[in-house]
């Protein structure tokens, strides 16, 4: 046991003044005579023990007293395993969880607001001498310095939700970082938090010895929460005047049933559907909204779903493009193929270009979605490169090959973009026994798919050496499985292989029904259009298609009165925006060039914000060292002392005053209760009769 003020303790000098009075009596005894004092003998033997007992319980009684009291100013304590001396210096890091779970509610408020108010009671528990650092989800640069208690206790006023999440590592991590500018004071960090289990880290954190963890746990009420987890489209490619399909799938992350959920879409701030759903506790549900045609350009939307009393993850912002029209570009090895210009000149929607093999511009091939080589027998190796990137970033190229020349140069391309390489070239009848109908390519094109399905014949055709190290997957293959047309990733981007030309001696392909729908899915799936969203604290960058700035122009990105001026990074074919911790709220964001509106770039909050379950203390424990870390009791009016007993360990001035109390009211018992007869007598005794 220590003390905190072990002068006090020369105040246990003041036990003598009772041992003074009870030794020093002076009270004067009258004397009382007998004719016969054989029988009082007794009486008075009795009588003068009691009066020894009682004597004694009093004088016990005040000096435990006078003990207790001195005790009680001399402030002991005993020694915990976290505490540190008391005359030294404490730095302490305070970190308030202010992600959008903390909008919770309990009896006491929101649960930022208890936070706060328990933030300040940790700070209450210590010296005016020691320092603080407060920090919160957003990482500030405001954060990294200490404080006193009252600049401290402002900045706590001043915290927000915020859509940033950290995980726990992180958040010791960056409290240990301000810790460790000073080597000679207590260290200790409190995590003030409804610990959700998504800020669990992946893996048990490494915290410094020197350092004590003390977690306060803020809980919410038991509320459910229904919130939209993403949204895709049914069609790849949006074309203006179309009718679309929007899915969006709604998890419960509570454990109750949601019943008749309601939905609606939100387009360029116009409502376009509505929906109804019900999900199971814990579960998840799709919903299929439609909406009639849209003009072209760029358009903003959000899901909207109406749920009390957890509102923040209501809203979910998306943006997507409507392109007025896609190009083609198709590098032809002879004249301009014929199949192929009335497949594309038919819809207005695509734009076809055709360039001979001998004259193009290999700046021009990044810009078309689709690039289509139409039997060439020779491939440049300048060509070459620019096919790889182009695949790389995206762009999706369709190999119709040329049956009466060498294999060697386009093997010298297909071996670039690691594909099977061309073999000999077969003259034989044989028809397509495989088609794949799960690939996106079929995916909208039947109806109702028929039993015996008729497809495509050939009669002569280019063979593929079958390569261990591909990733080819087969749209449509011949008997024992040779390819007819085969999908290869490379890249970002698909590079799809047919074993045939569009030419009537090599079979019927460009007439079948197939073809028309194969060449137009090819075309509209490599619309590679930027994500419908992104979720702030998570995407650092946002890529976009290129964009041309000079030296004098900026990008800024605009959501109401909001403004910012991200990080621009150009690549070869893609434009990056970095938006870092610049974006706290979700929505939709326009893109600008000066005044010009290039697009939106959404963002919306992290998805295990509204998952509102909670990591359990034994799951807390076992990620951080279990010797330095302890669990800080949040209820009214035990933080301050919890505090303090963690930092100078067990107090035990309130128990000395409490025995002290005891002891006195022990000796007002004693003198009023226990009563015996004095040597000097009360009573009139009579002589006894002989």
């Amino acid at each position: 046991m220590r003390f905190l003020f072990p002068s006090f303790l020369f105040a246990l000098l003041a036990i003598a003044i009772p041992i003074i009075v009870h030794l020093f009596n002076f009270r004067r005894f009258r004397k009382v005579y007998f004719s016969n004092v054989r029988f009082l003998k007794s009486v008075q033997e009795q009588t003068a023990s009691s009066k020894n007992l009682k004597n004694r319980l009093i004088l016990a009684s005040r000096i435990f007293a006078i003990i207790f009291l001195v005790l009680a100013f001399a402030r002991p304590y005993l020694i915990s395993s976290s505490s540190g001396e008391a005359s030294r210096q404490k730095i302490v890091s305070i970190y308030i969880d202010n992600s959008y779970s903390m909008e919770g509610v309990n009896r006491q408020g929101t649960l930022l607001d208890e936070a706060r108010r328990r933030a300040k009671e940790v700070a209450s528990a210590y010296s005016p001498n020691d320092r603080f650092q407060l920090l919160t989800n957003d990482f500030e640069g405001r954060h990294q310095r200490l404080l006193d208690y009252e600049s401290f206790a402002n900045a706590v006023d001043e915290v927000k939700i915020s859509a940033a999440a950290k995980d726990i590592g992180q958040i010791v991590g960056r409290q240990q970082d301000i810790s460790a500018s000073e080597p000679n004071a207590d260290k200790a960090v409190f995590l003030i938090s409804d610990f959700q289990n998504n800020m669990m880290p992946d893996n048990k954190i490494q915290i410094d010895s020197a350092v004590s963890v003390r977690l306060l746990r803020v809980t919410a009420n038991d509320l459910p929460n229904v919130s939209v987890d993403s949204v895709w489209f049914v069609a790849a490619v949006k074309r203006p005047g179309e009718a679309g399909k929007l899915v969006a799938r709604l998890r419960n992350n509570s454990t109750q049933a949601a019943k008749g959920v309601p939905l609606k879409l939100l387009i360029n701030g116009r409502q376009r559907a509505i929906g109804n759903m019900d999900i199971a506790a814990r579960g998840s549900a799709t919903d299929t909204l439609s909406f009639s045609g849209l003009e072209a350009g760029q358009q903003f939307a959000e899901i909207v779903v109406t749920d009390y009393p957890v509102v923040f993850d209501d809203r979910f912002y998306f943006s997507f493009n409507v392109r007025p029209q896609l190009n083609v570009l198709v590098v032809n090895g002879t004249n301009p193929n014929p199949y192929i210009q009335a497949v594309y000149n038919s819809d207005s929607y695509f734009k076809l270009k055709n360039s001979p093999a001998g004259n193009i511009n290999y700046s021009e091939i990044s810009t078309y979605p689709l690039v289509i080589l139409d039997e060439m027998t020779e491939f440049p190796s300048g060509l070459v490169q620019q096919l790889k990137a182009f695949a790389e970033r995206g762009g999706n190229l369709l190999v119709l090959p040329a049956l009466n020349g060498s294999n060697a140069s386009l093997n010298n391309l297909l071996n670039t973009l690691q594909t099977d390489l061309a073999g000999q070239t077969l003259v034989a009848d044989k028809k397509v026994t495989t088609i794949n109908l799960r690939h996106p390519v079929f995916q909208g094109v039947f109806e109702i798919i028929p039993q015996n399905i008729d497809l495509p014949q050939v009669k002569k055709y280019l063979s593929f050496t079958a390569a261990s190290n591909t990733n080819r997957q087969n749209l449509l293959a011949l008997p024992g499985g040779e390819a007819f047309l085969s999908e290869y990733k490379v890249g970002k981007g698909r590079v799809y292989l047919s074993a045939v030309p569009l030419d009537d001696s090599a079979g019927n392909f460009a007439r079948h029904s197939l073809f028309v729908p194969i060449m137009y899915q090819l075309a509209l799936l490599s619309s590679n259009d930027q994500r419908l969203y992104f979720t702030l604290g998570k995407d650092r960058a946002a890529e976009i298609p290129n964009i041309t700035l000079n030296n004098s122009q900026t990008l800024r990105l605009k959501h109401n009165s909001f403004e910012a001026i991200p990080d621009v990074r150009q690549t070869e074919n893609t434009t990056q925006i970095y938006v870092e911790d610049q974006l706290k709220e979700p929505g939709n964001y326009q893109l600008l060039k000066g005044d010009s509106l290039l697009t939106y770039l959404s963002f919306n909050h992290p998805a295990g914000e509204s998952d509102l379950s909670y990591a359990r203390d034994e799951a807390l424990l076992s990620t951080l060292p279990p010797k330095q870390t302890t669990f800080i009791d949040s209820t009214d009016g035990a933080v301050q002392s919890a505090v303090t007993a963690a930092n100078e360990g067990i107090q035990l001035w309130k128990l000395c005053i409490i025995l002290a109390l005891l002891c006195l009211a022990a000796e007002i018992l004693l003198l009023r209760f226990l009563s015996v007869q004095d040597g000097g007598g009360t009573k009139q005794w009579q002589p006894a009769k002989s």
